[in-house]
């Protein structure tokens, strides 16, 4: 049977096909022996089984993409050790079966056993060095706490921040590096830069000053911040910037900063991770504003005559004014302005009207004794 395959294959296919034939096993050769056009079927047979090898490889490399930006790079080279180091030692336990005499019925065998103990060993190697990456770090001398708390997941890596055409212009962003409230890398896509350029060569007076604006700011970025700041000359395919941003936002898994609410919520239904300079803004929001009404209790007397002391709920002191007498009464107080120290922020305020006259009244009463001399001597006693 063999020897009439092999006539088949040499007269009707290409001569590497013969070199397959010792490889099948006696039924499978029964099988394509029956069949009218062997080769045929061995080359569709490989085209199958390479188009699933290739859909596994495609599957296998994005989990790889994915896991590499949330690690480090030396829990990366870890792990590569660990997967070389078990394919290593698969083909040192392999050899010996390699060089036994086996019969023509156990041809299979070795072939079997190669690929069998490179995967095992490969995927026992992989592990080991996942699990066990953080005693060989200490070992190699890297201490680095950073790195041994993003591999046990008590913190994860911040994720890169992408600047688009309106956030630049805006110019909160350095304050808010400065700040500390950004974690991470800002990246500017190339699109960005070339947005902020041809506005900047506009002939128009409004559009050429936004533009050099925003490239003003990011070379103030990239002097200040150095490293940290990053271009990225990517090139993808769509019709507007704002595709392309939401495609490099997508592919680094990383948060849009811009102000323009269209691609904010267009983003937020592509489920990827945006934050408007806006929405940031009212989060840092204080929570007491002249003109809002709080319900507190007067706890002590102010430094200044006829004022008392009371607290919001987030421990923010309010000096009220015209409220001495009230102390230890829980009272409506209307907000009337703040300032920040250097130790906290204090709010003013002064006694509702719902709660009775405002503190302003008395002072009224001098106006009122020009005109009515007797009733003003009667409210000083």
């Amino acid at each position: 049977m063999v020897h009439s395959l092999s006539l088949v294959l040499s007269e009707n296919s290409s001569p590497g096909l013969n070199t397959m034939v010792p490889l099948l096993s006696e039924r499978l050769i029964l099988i394509l022996d029956s069949l009218e056009r062997p080769g045929l079927w061995l080359v569709s047979f490989g085209m199958v089984l390479g188009l699933l090898l290739g859909l596994l490889a495609q599957q296998v490399r994005s989990c790889l993409r994915a896991e590499e930006r949330q690690l480090p790079w030396d829990m990366l080279l870890i792990r590569a050790a660990g997967l070389s180091l078990g394919l290593v030692l698969a083909n040192l336990l392999v050899a010996p079966l390699l060089l036994l005499p086996l019969p023509e019925s156990l041809r299979l065998v070795k072939p079997a056993a190669l690929v069998a103990a490179n995967l095992l060993m490969g995927v026992a190697g992989l592990t080991v060095g996942q699990l066990r990456g953080q005693a060989l770090r200490r070992l190699l001398g890297s201490t680095s706490s950073e790195t041994l708390l993003l591999e046990e997941g008590v913190v994860q890596r911040s994720a890169p921040k992408i600047i688009d055409s309106s956030a630049a212009i805006d110019g909160r962003i350095a304050a808010l590096l400065d700040s500390g409230l950004l974690e991470g890398q800002v990246i500017i896509p190339q699109v960005v830069l070339d947005e902020l350029q041809t506005l900047a060569d506009s002939g128009k007076g409004e559009k050429r000053n936004r533009g050099r604006r925003g490239l003003d700011g990011l070379s103030a970025l990239r002097r200040d911040y150095g490293r940290r700041i990053v271009t990225n000359s990517t090139h993808y395919e769509g019709e507007n910037v704002d595709e392309k941003l939401l495609q490099l936002t997508r592919d680094t898994n990383g948060i849009l900063l811009t102000t323009d609410y269209t691609l904010a919520q267009v983003g937020r239904l592509q489920n990827l991770q945006v934050l408007t300079l806006s929405e940031l803004v009212m989060a840092l929001r204080p929570e007491a504003q002249p003109g809002d009404q709080f319900h507190l209790k007067l706890v002590r007397q102010g430094k200044e005559p006829n004022q008392a002391i009371a607290y919001l709920e987030d421990g923010t002191m309010v000096v009220v004014d015209g409220a001495r007498s009230l102390i230890g009464q829980s009272r409506s107080v209307t907000i009337t302005g703040a300032l920040q120290t250097n130790s906290g922020r204090m709010v003013f305020g002064q006694l509702s009207s719902s709660d009775g006259d405002p503190p302003a009244a008395p002072r009224e009463e001098p106006a009122k004794s020009l005109h009515h001399p007797s009733h003003g001597r009667r409210d000083n006693h």
